[in-house]
């Protein structure tokens, strides 16, 4: 049986998304304010908001308001998570392919083995 994870899937539901994901990309670069992330989009300010308000909602980024100006920053722990989850899956499907690998040159079907290797 699975394990669920809410705040996994909260974070790839908000990475899900080419704007949000854009926005994401720019913050692993440097804190920026909102009409920093949102000047680049093709829509309005309050539709970028509520996309900083998803990956907020996820975990994904920080922000804080001081004065009239809301800074926003990648919050690393969120992505460590998403990173963790990814990197278990490869070493399980790389184990497995492996042993497929194995299976085709123990059977002598090396054409195929060798297939195997090169995915």
């Amino acid at each position: 049986m699975l394990k669920h994870d809410d705040s996994l899937d909260r974070i790839f539901q908000a990475l899900a998304d080419p704007a949000r994901r854009d926005i994401v990309e720019r913050l692993t670069r440097r804190p920026a304010t909102v009409t920093e992330l949102a000047r680049p989009l093709p829509m309005s300010m309050p539709a970028a908001f509520q996309h900083l308000q998803v990956l907020e909602g996820a975990g994904l980024v920080r922000s804080q308001k001081v004065g009239r100006v809301r800074t926003c920053q990648i919050e690393p722990t969120a992505l460590r998570l998403a990173e963790a989850w990814i990197g278990s899956r490869r070493t399980t499907w790389e184990t497995r392919l492996d042993r497929l690998g194995e299976l085709l040159i123990e059977s002598g079907d090396n054409d195929a083995a060798e297939e195997a290797d090169d995915v």
